[in-house]
């Protein structure tokens, strides 16, 4: 009886109870969640990184949106709206 006792605390409690295993489940399936937004995030970086790597237009992209870069023979103008 004692040894059904202590096989059923550890079923119900213990190490590897269910609600242990419940719990590690849980765990898993929310790093696969994590693990899946980190992949498409590094797939769009590595598409960027090939892009640059391999072609002009995407450098100079880059240049002109986080540099400010005007080119050669171009005006730059500033179109001010009002605030109304």
């Amino acid at each position: 009886m004692l040894a059904i006792l202590g096989l059923q605390y550890r079923l119900w409690i213990g190490d590897g109870s269910f609600s242990q295993v419940w719990q590690l489940n849980n765990k898993v399936a929310q790093q696969v969640r994590d693990n899946d937004v980190v992949e498409q995030r590094n797939e769009l970086l590595n598409a960027e990184v090939l892009d640059l790597k391999n072609g002009y237009d995407a450098i100079e992209e880059q240049a002109r949106f986080n540099l400010g870069m005007i080119g050669k023979d171009e005006t730059f103008y500033i179109v001010v709206t009002s605030a109304n």
